[in-house]
């Protein structure tokens, strides 16, 4: 597989990615500025990182879904390519219309930024089929604008698509409010597009590289 990573001005993951995936992985990545109006030609994942892009002015992501690369990462989805956004990428997906819903403000307006539990809640997809569906797996998150919603239509569709990919539980598994960090409807952490080629998360899997290497799965394309 071939890796390419967006570097957005404020990307601040963008090197963790790529020693994710060049160091852990094993497998050819290169980073692609924002303002190229191509992508190379030899491509089969893309990562838009977490950071601040444009340093979240107007809105986290906002200006980020107006960069010239943009289009491209459009195409590149919707011709079936991979492509996962992590944290301010997710906010990126939603924002450019690849994935629905939206990332607000944290539930008690405080970035949070801990280790937390996350249920792989569909692993019918090449980024989840490595895992137990229903098993936990702990990864940090890094955010203060990650409180996933959608509305009730559109998270009837979610759920009837098989569309969420990870929620915040408790150690053993449990949806409680307590373990919901940010307030996200229905704990949502991460969510796949209808065809199962986006992904869009709010946790770092990238940042498990000599910790908890069995997160770093989420990136290996299977």
């Amino acid at each position: 597989m071939n890796y390419g990573v967006i570097v957005f001005p404020g990307s601040n993951c963008d090197s963790d990615c790529f020693h994710a995936i060049r160091d852990e992985i094993k497998a050819d990545i290169q980073y692609i500025w924002h303002e190229e109006s191509s992508l190379p030609s030899k491509l089969d994942v893309l990562i838009i990182p977490g950071g601040f892009s444009y340093g979240d002015y107007l809105r986290c992501g906002a200006i980020a879904k107006f960069a010239k690369i943009m289009p491209e990462i459009v195409r590149f989805a919707n011709g079936g390519g991979y492509v996962i956004g992590i944290c301010n990428g997710f906010q990126i997906l939603t924002e450019s219309g690849l994935l629905p819903g939206a990332l607000l403000r944290n539930q008690f307006q405080k970035f949070i930024c801990k280790d937390i539990f996350l249920k792989v809640t569909n692993t019918e997809s090449s980024f989840t089929r490595d895992f137990q569906k229903q098993q936990v797996i702990t990864v940090p998150i890094a955010h203060g604008e990650g409180r996933y919603f959608i509305d009730k239509q559109g998270l009837q569709s979610l759920e009837d698509n098989g569309q969420i990919a990870f929620q915040y539980v408790s150690k053993s598994g449990d949806l409680t409010s307590e373990d919901n960090p940010n307030g996200s409807l229905k704990s949502i952490a991460g969510i796949f597009n209808k065809n199962k080629n986006v992904l869009g998360m709010m946790p770092h899997p990238e940042r498990c590289n000599f910790v908890n290497r069995e997160s770093l799965k989420i990136l290996k394309i299977s």
